[in-house]
């Protein structure tokens, strides 16, 4: 029995969900996300404004797609009602970011500028010059967009410069000693 699955996925107000042979659409105020799911192993029945996911037998194959199945569609009816945010702070002597239009422009210590172009449907902002807030209906784009910029300068561990998530720890070294 899955401990994800067994629970229905709730439909918010102002998010219409439609449920086809294997696709799963939902639509809200932040746009239009769909999901795929395997129609042999998985039943995705629309009930009301509740979606309740289901196996169709007792697989190894259905017992492991039914929790996710169910994580993903959730996962999209949250993004089209409320959206994802992963905010990034810039942490160094001369660091800092700038949005123009949809472009994000990092002044990293490199001898240029860096520019990202925010994907479709992803809004960047910096509320100041060493905060990145990006923001979304879709959870992996999001996520990925934020990864990305990080790898530009991952923060090292002696003195903790570089680009990082908002809150991660990062464990810091001793330097030389004499």
């Amino acid at each position: 029995m899955s401990r994800v699955g067994k629970y229905p996925v709730i439909v918010p107000e102002g998010v219409t969900v439609a449920v086809e042979s294997n696709l799963v659409k939902a639509k809200g105020k932040l746009g239009e996300l769909s999901c795929h799911f395997d129609a042999d192993h998985i039943n995705v029945k629309l009930d009301g404004n509740q979606v309740v996911v289901s196996p169709k037998a007792e697989t190894k194959q259905a017992r492991a797609l039914w929790g996710t199945t169910r994580a993903n569609i959730n996962t999209i009816v949250k993004g089209v009602h409320d959206g994802f945010t992963k905010n990034l702070e810039l942490v160094g002597v001369g660091y800092k970011a700038r949005v123009e239009g949809s472009k994000l422009i990092l002044s990293l210590g490199f001898s240029h500028d860096i520019t990202v172009q925010a994907p479709q449907g992803i809004k960047i902002a910096c509320a100041s010059p060493t905060q990145i807030s990006i923001s979304g209906a879709d959870k992996q784009l999001v996520g990925q967009l934020a990864s990305e910029i990080r790898d530009f300068r991952k923060p090292e561990p002696y003195k903790g410069k570089g680009v990082k998530y908002e809150g991660e720890y990062v464990r810091r070294k001793e330097g030389k000693k004499k």
